[in-house]
């Protein structure tokens, strides 16, 4: 009996920390990351359902300044110095496209679903 006592606990313990855990997670965390190095981003199309995020990680040797003016996702995350990383929540069903200022040869397509 003790030691059923005992797995119930250890059970419910354990249900709860994943759901904690998975709420942290989406929270906190992106649901994508886009490298930017080589001055290109690491994909050049990317799916979203709507609400999903983007982390824009500069793991490049120079500086960018990635944006898009779609009216999907218009943003600009302005000069962003190697080793930094910025996050973009996606809201809107449609296509973004998604540059670099600094570099017009860098373009990622965005796909967001509903």
């Amino acid at each position: 009996m003790k030691t059923m006592r005992i797995a119930a606990i250890v059970i419910g313990c354990a249900a709860a920390t994943a759901l904690l855990g998975s709420s942290q997670l989406g929270a906190s965390e992106a649901a994508h990351t886009v490298g930017q190095k080589g001055k290109q981003f690491s994909v050049a199309n990317l799916k979203l359902r709507r609400g999903e995020s983007i982390r824009f990680l500069n793991d490049d040797t120079v500086t960018h300044n990635v944006f898009s003016k779609s009216e999907v996702a218009p943003f600009n995350l302005k000069l962003q110095p190697p080793g930094t990383q910025q996050d973009v929540r996606f809201e809107h069903p449609g296509t973004a496209i998604v540059r670099c200022a600094i570099h017009p040869m860098m373009r990622l397509e965005v796909t967001v679903e509903p």
